[in-house]
C-alpha cells in the first residue's frame, strides 16, 4: 500500500521563507538503478506495446542483478525467454552503464557481474489488470498519485528543484563533452529566500560531484561555482550566498562503488522536490499499466494545463485507483487559495479532459506505450519539454484552449 509522504505547507499569511530541493545526476548509483529499469521497460515496449514489466535493479561493487516480474510476446513466453532476448537484456544493460561513463575499476560497465532474476508475471495480478468481455483494464495496483505545477519556472515547476536539476545536467554535458575532471556520481542542492511567495535569491547552494583522482576541491569548485552562476537567474547569487563544494573535501568514489543503488529511490527528485504531496509510489521500471507511473504523469498533465491556461498560480491533483478497478476512486484538486476557477468544477471537468482517467484512457491520451522512459530516469520526469516521438507527453498543454472555456 502507498504510504503518503507529506509535502511542506506553507502558511498562506507567510510572505518569507526558504525552501529547498536536490536534484542527483545519472551516475548516482540510485539512478543507475532506474536507468537500468526503464532500458529493460523500454526493450520490452518495443518488442511487444502491451508487454507487462515491473523491473527492479541492484547496483553495487562491480555488479547489477535485475528482479521483477514481465509478461510480453516474444519476450518471455511458456515460463522461458524466447530465443535471444536473455542475451539481449544483459547487451543493452551494459551499454546504459557505458552510456552513463562508469569505467571505473570499481564499477565498468564490461567487467561487472550480471544476474537476471526476472520471471513470469503472477496470474493473479494479470487477471485483475488485463481487459475482459464486459471489464475495461483495470489498474495495476491500488494507490495515490499526485501532480503538481507552479508558475515559479517557465517550466511550471518549483524553482528549487528546477534549479538544482539544471546544475546537474550542465555538469553531465561538461564531463560528456571530455577533457573534464569530473565523473559521473553527483548531487545539488539549493536553498532559495522567497518574499510574497516568489523566489528571489539564493541563500546556499550544496554541489557534491565525484572527480579525478588527484583533484583538488580548489579546482572542483573552479569547475561547478560557474555552471551556478550561468544556472540561476541574475541577482540570485550575492554576496550573501552559502557555498558548500565537496564539503567532504573528497569525492573519488563514487556510484554503484561508494554506495549501493536501488531502483525507486529518489522519488522526490523525480517528482516536485518536496514542495508537493507524494503517494509514494516510483515510476522507474513500471510499465504504463501501472498506475504509481501512468497516473503520475497524468496528475502532472492536467495540473500543468491548468497552470498554463492561467487559472491558478498553483495546482495539485490527487487522483486515486483500486487495482484490478479502471475508475480512479477519487479526484482531488487544490489551487491553494490562487485559484480563478471553481475546484469543484475542474474535479469533475478534468478527466472528462482525457477520456475518463482509466488506466487505458490514459495510456492511449498520452501514448504511453512506446519505449520512452529511459530518458525520464535522470534530471526529473516533470518540467522537461516534450519530445517529437512522444517523450515526455505529459508536459504538453494541449488543454490550454478547452480549460480556459471553462473559466
Amino acid at each position: 500500500m502507498a504510504v503518503a509522504i507529506a509535502a511542506l505547507e506553507l502558511s498562506v499569511s507567510r510572505s518569507s521563507f526558504v525552501f529547498t530541493s536536490e536534484s542527483v545526476s545519472e551516475g548516482h548509483p540510485d539512478k543507475v538503478a532506474d536507468r537500468i529499469s526503464d532500458t529493460v521497460v523500454d526493450f520490452f515496449l518495443g518488442k511487444d506495446p502491451e508487454a507487462r514489466v515491473a523491473c527492479e535493479t541492484l547496483t553495487t561493487t562491480n555488479r547489477v542483478v535485475l528482479a521483477g516480474e514481465i509478461r510480453g510476446k516474444g519476450i518471455w513466453e511458456n515460463d522461458a525467454w524466447a530465443p535471444g532476448v536473455a542475451e539481449e537484456i544483459e547487451r543493452l544493460v551494459r551499454t546504459a552503464v557505458k552510456d552513463i561513463g562508469y569505467e571505473q575499476d570499481g564499477f565498468h560497465w564490461e567487467t561487472f557481474a550480471f544476474s537476471n532474476f526476472l520471471h513470469g508475471q503472477s496470474p493473479d495480478i494479470a487477471v485483475g489488470v488485463d481487459a475482459a468481455e464486459g471489464k475495461d483494464e483495470g489498474a495495476g495496483d491500488q494507490g495515490i498519485m499526485f501532480g503538481y505545477a507552479s508558475n515559479e519556472t517557465p517550466e511550471l515547476m518549483p524553482a528549487t528543484l528546477q534549479y538544482s536539476h539544471n546544475i546537474l545536467r550542465e555538469l553531465a554535458a561538461l564531463r560528456h563533452a571530455g577533457g573534464s575532471i569530473l565523473e559521473p556520481d553527483a548531487k545539488s542542492q539549493v536553498s532559495l529566500h522567497y518574499e510574497n511567495g516568489v523566489p528571489v535569491r539564493a541563500t546556499s547552494i550544496v554541489v557534491s560531484t565525484q572527480h579525478a583522482r588527484g583533484a583538488t576541491q580548489r579546482q572542483v569548485a573552479a569547475v561547478v561555482m560557474p555552471v551556478v552562476e550561468r544556472v540561476l537567474p541574475p541577482g540570485f547569487i550575492t554576496d550573501e550566498t552559502v557555498w558548500h563544494i565537496n564539503p567532504t573535501g573528497v569525492f573519488e568514489i563514487g556510484g554503484p562503488d561508494g554506495d549501493s543503488g536501488l531502483t525507486g529511490r529518489k522519488i522526490i527528485v523525480d517528482t516536485y522536490g518536496g514542495a508537493a504531496p507524494h503517494g509514494g509510489g516510483a515510476f522507474s521500471g513500471k510499465d504504463p499499466t501501472k498506475v504509481d507511473r501512468s497516473a503520475a504523469y497524468a496528475a502532472r498533465y492536467l495540473a500543468k494545463n491548468v497552470v498554463a491556461a492561467g487559472l491558478a498560480a498553483r495546482c495539485t491533483i490527487q487522483l486515486s485507483y483500486a487495482i484490478g478497478v479502471a475508475e480512479p476512486q477519487s479526484v482531488h484538486v487544490d489551487l491553494h487559495g490562487t485559484g480563478k476557477i471553481d475546484e469543484a468544477v475542474l474535479e469533475v471537468e478534468l478527466p472528462k479532459l482525457i477520456g475518463g482517467a482509466t488506466p487505458r484512457a490514459i495510456r492511449q491520451h498520452l501514448g504511453l506505450n512506446r519505449p520512452i522512459y529511459a530518458r525520464t530516469t535522470a534530471y526529473g520526469h516533470f518540467g522537461r519539454a516534450p519530445d517529437a516521438d512522444g517523450g515526455f507527453s505529459w508536459e504538453r498543454t494541449d488543454l490550454v484552449g478547452a480549460l480556459k472555456a471553462l473559466a
